[in-house]
């Protein structure tokens, strides 16, 4: 069947890897190339350099609205087009072009985290199953009706990253069975209960600030939200500090704390344990500026870190 596949990220490249194993895909459409790196030089986004690397075209649009775009799509002539992590709006017009339409693989059990975070809202929320929908693309925001949707479950330890990239894998293989199945003309469309849509907002850098009054469980589950980007940070020794990785003894943070939240209690090499508003938290991977990241037994040495030091707010 023939497509047009957009997307920009990471994230997208397993939906285009499958997609383009099982149908033509005429073109690429992603997000223009951004500085990156400390030289701030353009890079290609991740989808780019896949689709550059098998031969398919790719076209990088600035402007999507003002008529070049739709003729441009027009002419390729896709019977549906499948869209993973754009990351731009698309108006109806656009929208109208494919015959059999838009469809878009959203890494949530929809109509729960609608929006453009739910993967770092699910961990940091603490949810226990997550997963992918496939769905139409409409105007309203993640609220088309559903093709597939398959569950996959939330472990302890995943961060952002790590489920980031199962679920872009299950949503490849979901995405390229949706267009089978539009193909074959077998495809069901299940409207959403949108009584039941919960909303996600964008994350900024300062969403990755610790609040050591908050509880340890909340903190953890922070930590690996924000695991790889922007990393959960604190202030120690009037320095940022970024936190990687963390857990709560027991593994649910429970018991309570006399000391002020921030005070570190005990250093071992297994971990800085430090109060928080409620129960303790075990920081087991943290980072200096301009520094690696160490275990906590390299960070206790490096820094002669000892019981009564104070991990602040930024």
């Amino acid at each position: 069947m023939r497509t047009v596949f957009l997307g920009t990220p990471e994230l997208a490249v397993p939906s285009l890897a499958a997609l383009a194993a099982k149908h033509e895909v005429a073109a690429v459409v992603c997000q223009p190339d951004r500085p990156a790196g400390r030289n701030r030089k353009p890079a290609p986004p991740p989808v780019k350099q896949w689709a550059q690397a098998h031969g398919i075209p790719v076209h990088q649009p600035r402007k999507l609205n003002d008529g070049r775009f739709a003729e441009w799509l027009r002419d390729q002539g896709p019977e549906v087009c499948a869209i993973a992590a754009y990351g731009r709006l698309l108006k109806q017009p656009i929208l109208d072009i494919p015959p059999h339409g838009f469809i878009n693989m959203h890494p949530s059990l929809l109509p729960r985290h609608r929006g453009p975070s739910p993967i770092q809202t699910a961990v940091l929320e603490g949810d226990a199953v997550t997963g992918v929908t496939i769905m139409r693309l409409i105007l309203e925001m993640d609220a088309g009706d559903i093709i597939l949707q398959e569950e996959a479950p939330i472990h302890d330890n995943d961060t952002t990253g790590t489920l980031a990239a199962r679920l872009a894998e299950l949503g490849g293989r979901m995405l390229a069975q949706a267009v089978d199945r539009i193909e074959a003309g077998t495809a069901t469309f299940t409207p959403q209960d949108h009584g039941k849509a919960t909303y996600t907002r964008m994350f900024q850098k300062e969403d990755g600030r610790i609040r050591w009054t908050e509880p340890a469980w909340r903190i953890q589950n922070l930590i690996r939200a924000s695991n790889p980007w922007p990393v959960a940070h604190c202030c120690f020794r009037g320095q940022v500090c970024r936190i990687h990785r963390a857990t709560t003894p027991g593994g649910d943070g429970a018991g309570s704390e006399t000391a002020a939240p921030g005070k570190i209690l005990a250093c071992a090499k297994d971990g800085i344990a430090v109060a928080t508003g409620e129960g303790r938290l075990l920081l087991q991977e943290l980072q200096m500026p301009g520094k690696k990241v160490l275990g906590a037994a390299e960070f206790i040495r490096g820094q002669r870190v000892e019981p009564g030091a104070r991990f602040e707010e930024v």
